[in-house]
């Protein structure tokens, strides 16, 4: 499994497991806590989830996935931003919690920004942090305008990610987020790396997947495995699409193929505010 370094030094998988909309439908769930655990059998230890993902029922649903198995995941979580004050910040984690069934959540998120000053949310952080029920917290949709605000506060410098949409169809933050991110050792975690399934039948991934013997989600996925400093979530509720999603790894694309696909779908020719799904 390929892996990405955090600003602390560890290293957690590059490619893990989205769960939005899972946990919803009970007629899937069996089918989707199948997926999770084949996942993890798989090395797909990291497994992103949120309080506001089914209104908590993606957390629940990944706890019982993961009983027994809690030493083999990277769990990340996020905050809802009306819950993020100093109080709200501790009392939505310890929900999370309580659903996930663990004492701890290895990245917890403020999910994005509202109205709740950044200072109070970094300080339930560090509170949270130094009981033992988070080991490293971060921000989600956060543009640089944001991160710059972010690193003026004391406990800004310590944030481990900034997960927000990337992928080939939405490259905009490569004209300013990205690099600010890689010049302070900061990865990013790509969300809807697939674009909600809509890459799956572009006419030209589709083309160019062929041509080069894999599918397009492959293509879409192994695009952004090559970068060293951005983690794919991509998410599934289903084993073959999970086994499909995962030989991205054995599809590592060369440097023809990387600037084949940068023209097939080049960023945008001016900077542009950050795009949210």
């Amino acid at each position: 499994m390929k892996t990405v370094k955090l600003p602390s030094g560890e290293n957690v998988p590059a490619l893990g497991m989205g769960t939005w909309n899972i946990g919803n439908s009970g007629a899937q769930r069996a089918e989707e806590i199948a997926t999770l655990q084949l996942g993890l059998a798989m090395g797909l230890r990291l497994i992103d989830t949120a309080e506001m993902y089914g209104e908590g029922d993606s957390e629940t649903l990944i706890g019982e996935a993961i009983a027994g198995r809690r030493e083999d995941v990277f769990l990340v979580s996020k905050v809802y931003p009306h819950n993020a004050s100093r109080r709200g910040t501790v009392a939505a984690c310890e929900r999370s919690l309580r659903r996930l069934r663990t004492d701890r959540i290895d990245l917890y998120l403020l999910h994005w920004r509202d109205n709740v000053a950044l200072a109070e949310t970094l300080d339930a952080f560090a509170r949270l942090q130094e009981d033992g029920k988070i080991r490293y917290f971060g921000v989600s949709n956060f543009d640089v305008t944001d991160m710059e605000e972010l690193f003026a506060l004391p406990q800004g410098v310590n944030i481990a990610t900034d997960q927000v949409l990337y992928n080939l169809m939405r490259r905009g933050i490569e004209w300013d987020l990205l690099p600010w991110c890689r010049q302070r050792g900061i990865p990013l975690m790509a969300y809807s790396p697939i674009e909600q399934a809509r890459l799956i039948s572009n006419p030209r991934l589709a083309d160019f997947a062929q041509r080069h013997g894999m599918t397009p989600a492959q293509a879409a996925l192994s695009w952004l495995l090559a970068k060293d400093d951005v983690i794919a979530i991509p998410k599934t509720g289903h084993r073959k699409r999970l086994r499909e999603n995962m030989l991205a790894l054995e599809h590592p694309l060369t440097a023809e193929q990387m600037a084949e696909l940068e023209a097939l779908f080049p960023p945008p020719k001016v900077a542009r505010p950050l795009e949210m799904l």
